[in-house]
């Protein structure tokens, strides 16, 4: 668990700058929440505006692929597409092609190959996946969203307050009449002045009327808007009343952020603090720590129990144990705190670890509604600081809870790590007997295909010390049984699962 350099409870950002990579770590009262990562070389893609090109239109999906000039071609399917798009450059002012409130038009009607259109990133490349495109434009400032082809004002539902929604809905509404297009209250608006809200819907007009230019003027694959840096993101969409400090490790950084909290969030700039210490930040609050442990299988729970989280291209499964916890009552009570304690420490790791897509919870089987319930309400209400969206099912009888959790960027564990060279992300190799019996059947192969000399077999340390200790028997039959004699070699740049045999 992460430990707080100084007193206090109150949430901090954590920035640690190096050259060519940008860390951030969102922590909650003392416990390291959420960890960002942006690299020079691999920045995200969420939010860029692009005019791309139609390379196929795949009707059995209804999906198109566009050129946006990455290395995979971008996805973009028919629910993510304007109808006014049809066969034309995705312009804001394109009249409506299609009439008559028909049921959605399949793919072949609104796209076709070497088409250009204006799309927006909604999901970062993930594995061997391309970006996930849109042509519902939308624009990100401090208190509003701007919907390009909206003409409607909606509120955050994380703002309860019905007379303050009223009110938001209202100032907004009132405004649209001079800026026009359509807006959604963003969360940090929650008492908001209307000026605030006026200068906000200002600018986010004039970046809207940047583009279109830009779109009118400019033919061909390109870049139309890039969103903010990741440092600039954070003061735009992570910080609050609730935030008690920013502290960044780099002076060029913090004098970056410090002008940019002046122009865009006055109420943040006395929160902006440099962090000169010759210990590193990241050292200090225990971070690099917490993110190591993010990226193993297991999770220890207070009370002796532990997760076990497995991350497949399909799904995340996470699974409970009660590990060397056995409480104090009987067995049903045991339970029950095992996965109350489990839901908590599972709203952490989805949100830490990033994890999106389908997830199923493995929760210990529960004989109670009540306590079922009970896990279930749990598990929402950590999830409530979750700035991704979450859907989760009932706990069903064995235990198993369903949920789905957006993913529009790459998981911790995508970013930091690759497939192991040794087993190609199995997870396991070979033991040395099971390769030493892939070589006894490889000899007889070659042997009777071939009349060599001697064989000579290339392999592992651990490998050929299997071969002349525990298989050394099995070794003289087979030279007696092939009447060819075998001398072994070993390789210490060999991994386990690898060897050649060579004919002399």
């Amino acid at each position: 668990m992460t430990t707080r350099a100084e007193g206090g409870t109150g949430d901090e950002i954590l920035i640690n700058i190096t050259p060519r990579e940008t860390r951030v770590a969102v922590v909650e009262n003392g416990v390291l929440q959420e960890i960002l990562i942006e690299r020079a070389g691999r920045r995200g893609l969420v939010g860029n505006i692009y005019k791309g090109r139609v390379a196929r239109v795949l009707p059995g999906m209804e999906a198109a692929f566009v050129d946006i000039g990455l290395e995979r071609a971008a996805f973009l399917h028919v629910s993510d597409i304007r109808p006014e798009c049809r066969f034309e450059s995705c312009l804001p002012d394109t009249p409506p092609h299609l009439a008559g409130g028909a049921a959605m038009p399949v793919i072949t009607d609104l796209v076709r190959e070497g088409q250009e259109l204006v799309v927006q990133v909604i999901k970062d490349p993930i594995g061997t996946k391309g970006a996930r495109l849109t042509t519902h434009i939308t624009l990100p400032s401090r208190f509003l969203v701007f919907l390009a082809d909206s003409d409607v004002a909606g509120v955050s539902v994380k703002i309860d307050g019905e007379r303050e929604r009223q009110r938001l809905k209202e100032v907004v509404n009132a405004f649209r009449a001079e800026f026009g297009g359509g807006y959604i209250v963003r969360t940090a608006a929650e008492g908001t002045e209307a000026w605030a809200l006026r200068a906000d819907m200002q600018f986010l007009q004039r970046l809207w009327s940047s583009i279109q230019d830009r779109i009118r003027e400019t033919s061909g694959i390109m870049t139309l808007y890039e969103d903010l840096p990741l440092v600039l993101r954070v003061l735009r969409d992570f910080v609050g009343d609730n935030v008690e400090k920013v502290r960044i490790d780099s002076r060029e950084t913090s004098q970056r952020m410090l002008q940019f909290a002046e122009k865009f969030v006055p109420e943040m700039v006395s929160r902006l603090e440099h962090y000169p210490g010759e210990r590193p930040i990241f050292e200090l609050y225990g971070i690099d720590d917490e993110i190591q442990r993010a990226l193993g299988k297991k999770v220890q729970l207070k009370s002796g129990g532990y997760l076990v989280v497995d991350q497949t291209e399909a799904m995340t499964t996470i699974d409970v144990n009660t590990g060397a916890y056995v409480g104090h009552r009987n067995l049903e009570e045991t339970i029950f705190k095992t996965n109350l304690e489990a839901a908590a420490a599972i709203a952490r790791q989805l949100r830490l670890r990033n994890l999106g897509g389908i997830i199923i919870l493995d929760f210990i089987d529960m004989a109670s509604e009540e306590h079922r319930q009970a896990v279930l309400k749990a598990l929402e209400k950590h999830l409530e600081k979750d700035r991704a969206k979450s859907h989760i099912s009932q706990v069903s009888p064995l235990g198993l809870v369903e949920m789905t959790r957006k993913r529009t960027r790459e998981s911790l564990g995508q970013i930091l790590c690759e497939p192991c060279p040794l087993c190609d992300g199995r997870g396991s190799i070979k033991t040395a007997e099971t390769v030493c019996y892939e070589i006894f059947r490889e000899l007889l192969r070659e042997a009777r295909q071939y009349s060599p000399r001697q064989f000579v077999v290339l392999a592992a340390p651990d490998v050929v010390d299997v071969m002349l200790d525990q298989e050394s028997h099995s070794v003289a039959q087979l030279e007696a049984f092939i009447d060819i004699p075998i001398k072994f070699q070993a390789e210490v740049l060999y991994n386990r699962e690898q060897y050649d045999v060579v004919l002399m």
